[in-house]
Parts: structure tokens; sequence; C-alpha cells
């Protein structure tokens, strides 16, 4: 079930804990996992479990393509490939392999993006991925996630070893706000309703599902009530939600810590459009790079706080409005 206290707290465990304890705990159960790493495994605390799993762990270099290959081959003669490096490099830098060698070939890889968006911080623009989810859209038949919470994240990386083919899990590094008590179940393809409502319908995900809530409290006390959905599968997305919440309160609101073009404000956009069409608005990065700061500095700077969006609904609302 959700996390229910009033008020937003940070959880005791990092992201990057959740992904080496996980990665040391399925590894230790089927000798068929193999966790690749692109140089970044202090980045991601697997060097804290190399020692456990020496032979069921590799760090393939700054040769990021040259890791969705070589995960490319180990998944042909068997093998059960975790490949993790920053969003940026296994999309952006590493698409023709993960195209070609991984969905093409009919591969079993799990990529794991970490340092998704403005949680990058001080790595700045070159290292800051608003574009990742699009990318990996794109590829025929994988599967895109983004994990809220630890909880989530490592509820996904369990449910994807016993799934086959190219599946995508974009995630921050440190600790997020914790949202999902431990019995949470996330079925692929459907979006989790945290919060109802009848007058608005925010879908988010990532980091941006807490700034909803907080949103949500903020139109709350303007007699407004949001729907909040936390639409932590991309691809397939839940489009009989969507959908349904859409007649239900007439107007949408998405909120991503990504470009508006390509990743959840698109493919809402796409499901409303041909099926359900609805005013809606986008709360994401807009034809912008990244850059060098604080991930509440960096919120701000691409209007991505609850205060924006509490403005895309009442403008929403005052433009559409009987």
């Amino acid at each position: 079930m959700i996390h229910t206290s009033s008020k937003f707290e940070l959880e005791h465990v990092e992201m990057r804990q959740m992904y080496a304890s996980t990665i040391l705990e399925l590894a230790k159960h089927n000798p068929d996992i193999i966790a690749l790493e692109a140089d970044l495994m202090s980045a991601i605390s697997t060097n804290k479990i190399i020692s456990e799993i020496p032979g069921q762990m590799i760090n393939c270099g700054i040769m990021e393509a040259n890791m969705i290959g070589v995960g490319a081959g180990m998944s042909i003669t068997g093998k059960i490939p975790y490949l993790h490096t920053f969003a940026q490099f296994a999309t952006r830098r590493a698409f023709d392999q993960l195209f070609v060698s991984g969905a093409y070939a009919r591969t079993n890889l799990k990529i794991i993006g970490s340092d998704s968006g403005v949680t990058a911080e001080h790595n700045g623009g070159t290292h800051m991925a608003f574009e990742d989810l699009g990318l990996v859209r794109l590829i025929p038949g994988a599967t895109v996630y983004e994990a809220s919470d630890s909880t989530m994240l490592g509820y996904l990386l369990r449910k994807i070893e016993k799934e086959s083919g190219i599946h995508y899990i974009r995630t921050i590094r440190k600790k997020a706000i914790k949202l999902y008590e431990e019995d949470e179940v996330f079925e692929t393809g459907k979006g989790k309703v945290v919060r109802d409502g009848r007058d608005v319908t925010i879908i988010a995900s990532g980091i941006m599902v807490a700034e909803a809530l907080q949103a949500a409290k903020l139109l709350e006390e303007k007699g407004i009530e949001a729907a909040v959905i936390d639409m932590f599968t991309i691809k397939p997305i839940d489009q009989e939600l969507v959908v349904k919440y859409a007649e239900k309160t007439g107007y949408v609101v998405t909120a991503e810590n990504h470009n508006v073009i390509g990743g959840l404000g698109s493919a809402v956009a796409e499901v409303l459009s041909e099926h359900c069409p609805t005013p809606m608005r986008r709360i994401g990065v807009r034809e912008q790079f990244g850059q060098v700061g604080t991930t509440e500095y960096l919120k701000k700077y691409y209007k991505l706080t609850d205060e924006d969006i509490v403005e895309a609904v009442k403008e929403l609302q005052n433009r559409f409005s009987d």
C-alpha cells in the first residue's frame, strides 16, 4: 500500500543501495545473472558487493556501447545481464547498440539508467539525460519504467529477472521520497492511483510523483480535488487508466523530470488524442540542455515544482471552464 504519512519523508536507503543489494540477492539466487558496469561501480554501490559475487560482475570500463554488446552476447549464451550506467550513456551514447545488438537481435537485457534528469546535479549538462525515455520508447518491444522510490526499484529489478526482452529502468541514485510500503505490487503497464480526485488528473513519474502529491495538497486548499497517478510504466502505458481519469476529471496535467517531447507527456497525449481528446498541459523540460546545480535549484529553473503543476492546473481550468 502507499505510504500514508502526512508529511513527505526521504527514505532511509538510497536508490543505489537498493540496486546493489537487490542485484546481490538475485545473483546469489541465480548463477546466470551477471551485473555489468561501465566504470561506475562506486557511483551505484556495486563496489560493495563484488567480493561476494566476483564471478558475476564485470566492469566493462568507460565503454558503454561495448557493454551493451557484451551483454547481448551473454544473453545469447543464456546469461541474464543487468547493465548499469548513467542514463545518458545507457541510451543516447549507446543507442545503436541497444537498438541493433539488443532489440533487433532479440536479446534479453535489463538496463538501468541512473542519475536521471536534474538529479545528475553537479555532473552537469553532458550527464543530464532529458531524452532517455523518449529514445527507448522508440525501440520496438522495449519496456520502459521510471522508478519512484526504492520499494518500486527493488520490485522491478526482481520482476524483470523472469521476463525476456529489452527492459529499461530509469532511476535516481540517492534518496527518494518514500511513497510505498514494502508489500506494494507493481504490475507492468498499470499505473498507480496514489490520490483520488474529481476535478483534475495529474499523471507523474519518478521524482515528480512527490511534487504532484504536494501540488494536490496545495490545490485542495483552493477547493480543487486532484487525482494523482504514478505512471511508472511509460511503455506500455496504462491506456485504460488514462482514459478513465480523463473522462472522470476533464483535465490532465503530466509531470516528468524529462523533456516534454518523447516521454510521459507525449505518451499520455498520444493516448488522449486517439481515444479521449482532453485539455491537457505538460510539465517538463522545454528546448533546454542540462546544467550544473542542485536538484532543488534545477527543479525550479526548469519549472518542475509543485507550484508549476498548480499553475498549469489553474491555467487549464481558467481557459476551458464553462
